[in-house]
């Protein structure tokens, strides 16, 4: 019950800021919205407020906003095909934006809890780079390699880049500065390079704030370098997942408790604003795309090409999803 309970709450947080995002920037730009709708599929309520219709509908996999004119044309002057480019540009990225809000105040709420992992090294691991080259509890590391570091974070990033070459770390200890020499190790467990540290925990709304979005960027770069190994062809297909291993991971995360909850609305919400955002027709990445060539050429793409584009990008991504389904998440379930 909590898998079903907890994936319906994603979905319709995920879907509904995206869609939210479209329908709020659409109004303040004047465009004409006949519609909001969370879900898709036959109608369960339905309101009228204004010229729009609040809709919520039986399937909590997806939603939409219906503006006058973005589908075909309208001689309506508030349709979305007659107001300014950057307006529409603005409307199509609007919700991407907002799946990008919601991981960072899901990340900022997740450190403001738990607190951030500062400089100041709180255990050093037995038998460890960090023990060997002499660094105890207490110490701050201020410095690798002339970068400085503020918190664990920027620490594991540049061990992570240097991998398995020597780095130079300064320390404050006790007000003195003093200087390392030390080679990360690569941790099988946890699948990075390591110096054998951990950091004491520490507590700040600002700094909350600040690796909240630090850290809805780094996921965003992460996303990108993924989609990138899949058109290099080093990503191998198994690693995806479809709708039914996306509710698997919700429920396994949302059982263990609130912070896990928290942790995937953040990566499904970025992972669904960069997906969004490629430019592949149907996607509101395609849509801007068309935008940009539009403003480029002065006149907008025939109405007949973009929709025959859109129309194979759609078929093209359902095709992936139905792969995915039924070889991935499927063939898990079964091989469990």
């Amino acid at each position: 019950m909590i898998t079903l309970i907890s994936s319906v709450v994603v979905f319709l947080l995920v879907v509904m800021l995206h869609e939210f995002g479209h329908f709020t920037v659409a109004k303040l730009s004047g465009i004409k919205v006949n519609e909001f709708s969370i879900g898709m599929g036959p109608k369960l309520i339905q309101k009228q407020r204004g010229e729009t219709f609040y809709s919520l509908r039986a399937l909590p996999i997806g939603g939409y906003v219906a503006m006058e004119g973005e589908e075909e044309n309208s001689h309506d002057p508030r349709a979305f095909n007659n107001v300014s480019i950057l307006k529409r540009m603005a409307v199509v990225l609007a919700g991407a934006f907002m799946n990008f809000v919601l991981g960072f105040l899901a990340f900022t709420i997740i450190f403001s809890i738990v607190g951030y992992g500062s400089n100041e090294i709180e255990n050093v691991i037995k038998n460890s780079p960090a023990e060997i080259s002499g660094l105890k509890p207490g110490d701050k590391i201020i410095e690798i390699d002339q970068i400085k570091t503020r918190d664990i974070y920027e620490i594991n990033s540049l061990i992570r880049d240097k991998k398995e070459e020597n780095i130079h770390l300064k320390v404050d200890r006790e007000g003195k500065k003093l200087n390392f020499d030390l080679k990360p190790k690569y941790s099988q467990e946890n699948k990075m390079y390591l110096i054998g540290i951990t950091s004491k925990l520490k507590h700040s709304f600002f700094k909350s704030i600040e690796i909240g979005a630090k850290r809805t960027l780094d996921m965003s770069i992460v996303i990108l370098k993924s989609l990138k190994m899949i058109f290099d062809g080093s990503f191998k297909m198994e690693y995806l997942s479809g709708p039914v291993g996306v509710v698997q991971m919700i429920g396994s995360e949302s059982s263990k408790g609130f912070l896990n909850f928290l942790q995937i609305l953040a990566l499904i919400s970025v992972n669904l604003g960069v997906f969004n955002l490629l430019p592949i027709p149907a996607l509101d990445g395609g849509k801007f795309l068309f935008l940009l060539i539009e403003a480029i050429r002065g006149k907008p793409i025939d109405e007949k090409i973009e929709q025959r584009l859109s129309l194979i990008g759609m078929s093209l991504l359902f095709s992936l999803m139905i792969y995915v389904t039924i070889f991935n998440d499927i063939g898990r379930l079964f091989n469990k």
